[in-house]
């Protein structure tokens, strides 16, 4: 090769230009196995979504309680003018209508306590929980006049009203529900006759009787007290159905997540877990409306009669069901058992400063090849970048087997110790090496502190970069970038020599 060639050569080896393009490439390039390391953090996510959703099959799922609710069956009976082509009247014909008419509690008080469980499916763990809760409120006198006629002067034949309870999942009852009701105690059966249960799920019935029924007919108040035993998936939502609705639900879960359409009033959250309270009223809710669209479904509906036409609480105009169906999903007011820390949301967040972090520890190593006059090969500087990123790939796997906490602290360590060990031998001596590995250090300590202030993240983001620049800056403000570029091939040494190897001869050597 002529001389000039190997001298041109020469210069493009020591550039610092060209080396400082080269660590942006190298940079480049590795964020391929961190996006792939990405991939399989949503993989492992998804896993175990379906691992709920399996749970929830063949257990049972998220629950939502409707009631309970008063339907009242009726058959509405007119006698109907029948007339010819030229408009006579040839007779009068005797016409019936069935109905059902919905009642709902004036108030509903409900009393319970949320009993935190784990489930597992393979290596995920899925929140449960047991409801031990007391529903009690009543009933007002039930006024006929407050159902609709379809025609004017018609006759009402009420049948046996039944209290309906709904569920989202009904294989989540612990045994029967105790119902007392206006002094009798009903017994719950299959099925809600009547209804559809095709919105909100499966539900059960217990028809009145006994004093209740005589209290019905007399139109007495009836006051109801429940107890109910319920086993959900993480959350638990309550429809809001009464005039005032109120409930008050603790729980020794110290990581609560509130939600719905109504947050709790009053709420205490602390190691020991939360208290919380809502209070909901029938003005601020279209829940009941809701609650009819879904339940009173005609397509759905098949009451006793098959020569009579079935009609579905005529009290409800047509305007309000089309406004219920417009309100979207039905309004309720919530509470999960959340998980503390999501590993999968956490390794996420974590890759996202993949490419910061192995950024910042390139430019590291390349500020100890520059002001110790060192030589570090490409080679040298991919191998860095891939540890860097095999971290997040081994935090993963081992924050499945432990705590997150734990898991980043180990697979931090193991992290720092090997950078210790191999930058002590590239760089020439064990204290250089230990201070590059207490550098590292440091920005696994400052990444952690982003993971755990999640309100903060983006400050504390934005203040370590800010850092590190100014830290690089104040570092090189009196380098002279020119000279050290047209020096770097003359007075570069290369670090100790692993076994096996010999380090080349400097340029100015004598």
């Amino acid at each position: 090769m002529p001389f000039r060639d190997k001298k041109m050569l020469q210069m493009l080896r020591n550039s610092i230009v060209i080396k400082v393009l080269g660590l942006v490439v190298l940079t480049l390039l590795l964020c391929i196995p961190l996006d792939r390391i990405d991939a399989l953090i949503r993989e492992r996510g998804e896993s175990q979504r379906e691992a709920a959703a399996e749970l929830a099959s063949t257990y049972t799922g998220a629950q939502t309680v409707i009631g309970p609710v008063l339907a009242v069956p009726y058959v509405e009976r007119w006698m109907e003018t029948q007339r010819n082509s030229k408009g006579q009247v040839t007779g009068v014909e005797p016409r019936s209508e069935e109905g059902l008419h919905l009642v709902f509690p004036d108030t509903l008080n409900i009393e319970g306590s949320l009993a935190p469980q784990q489930r597992y499916r393979g290596i995920f763990r899925i929140p449960f929980y047991t409801l031990d809760a007391k529903l009690d409120g009543g009933f007002g006198a039930f006024d006929p006049d407050t159902v609709a006629r379809s025609v004017s002067g018609s006759k009402l034949e009420f049948r046996t009203p039944y209290v309906v309870f709904n569920l989202s999942d009904l294989r989540g009852l612990d045994g029967s529900p105790a119902l007392s009701i206006g002094g009798a105690t009903l017994r719950f059966a299959q099925r809600m006759p009547g209804l559809s249960e095709q919105t909100f799920g499966s539900g059960i019935h217990a028809p009145l009787e006994g004093t209740a029924l005589s209290a019905w007919l007399a139109g007495k108040p009836l006051p109801f007290e429940m107890k109910l035993a319920l086993v959900g998936q993480e959350t638990l939502s309550i429809a809001p159905i009464a005039d005032e609705t109120t409930a008050h639900l603790q729980s020794p879960w110290a990581h609560p997540s509130f939600g719905g359409r109504f947050l709790a009033a009053e709420r205490r959250i602390d190691a020991q877990g939360f208290d919380a309270r809502w209070r909901v009223s029938s003005l601020v809710t279209s829940a009941r409306d809701q609650v009819r669209a879904g339940l009173l479904d005609p397509a759905a509906t098949a009451l006793t009669s098959d020569s009579a036409a079935v009609r579905i609480d005529a009290a409800r105009p047509a305007s309000a069901r089309r406004q219920a169906v417009a309100d979207g999903p039905l309004q309720t007011f919530d509470v999960s058992l959340a998980q503390p820390l999501n590993v999968y949301s956490m390794s996420t967040r974590a890759g996202k400063y993949g490419a910061l972090f192995i950024a910042l520890v390139l430019m590291a190593a390349f500020m100890f090849e520059l002001f110790r006059t060192l030589r570090l090969h490409p080679v040298q500087y991919g191998l860095v970048g891939l540890s860097i990123a095999l971290f997040f790939l081994l935090l993963l796997a081992l924050s499945e087997k432990m705590t997150f906490a734990a898991a980043y602290a180990s697979a931090a360590a193991a992290s720092v110790l090997l950078l210790g060990v191999y930058f002590s031998a590239v760089l020439g001596g064990w204290r250089r090496g230990l201070s590059f590995a207490a550098f590292v250090a440091v920005l696994y300590g400052a990444l952690y502190g982003l993971l755990a202030s999640e309100s903060n993240a983006l400050l504390l983001g934005a203040l370590l970069v800010f850092g590190m620049l100014a830290l690089m800056m104040l570092a090189t403000r009196k380098v002279d970038w020119y000279a050290l570029s047209t020096t770097a091939g003359a007075t570069a040494t290369v670090a100790e020599p692993m076994p096996g190897m010999v380090a080349p001869t400097p340029s100015n050597a004598r």
